[in-house]
């Protein structure tokens, strides 16, 4: 038996990436890599609300100026796996032991919050970005962690 593949997923608005998240949590699922589905949900959430409250890290000059020329692309085109938090970004960690139901909660708050708020804090990769910037990294960045939630039926 070959083990499950990742989803292909694009999100044009913020209530496809939260409709998508609600269904396949809620159906028979299995994750593909390290992190359940509740940590999977609960590290969107963090990120979505680190526009608003702050991401309490920044990357290290170089990297943000390597990154600065593939901005554009960071909006519109998948996002790779693969990468690694940097150690001081304890605020995007999902908690070890977090339930799919109390995630999925968080996550639907945060996704209703940036439909409503306008984030403001500078991104700690890619810097200043506009409100509609940032909607748009979530949807790649749901698109990323979401895929690796599939269904099994």
């Amino acid at each position: 038996m070959t083990a499950p593949q990742r989803r292909t997923l694009r999100f044009e608005t913020l209530d496809e990436m939260l409709d998508d998240a609600r269904d396949v949590v809620r159906r028979p699922h299995v994750t593909v890599r390290n992190w359940t589905d509740g940590q999977i949900l609960d590290h969107l959430a963090r990120t979505m609300n680190c526009g608003f409250d702050g991401f309490g890290f920044q990357a290290p000059l170089w990297i943000r100026l390597m990154i600065k020329p593939f901005r554009n692309g960071l909006l519109v085109k998948p996002m790779k796996s693969g990468y690694r938090l940097p150690n001081d970004a304890v605020n995007l960690q999902p908690e070890a032991d977090v339930s799919s139901e109390d995630a999925l909660s968080r996550f639907e708050r945060s996704v209703e919050r940036l439909k409503a708020e306008d984030p403001q804090q500078l991104h700690p990769f890619i810097g200043r970005l506009t409100p509609e910037e940032y909607r748009r990294l979530n949807l790649r960045h749901g698109e990323l962690h979401l895929s690796f939630i599939v269904p099994t039926e």
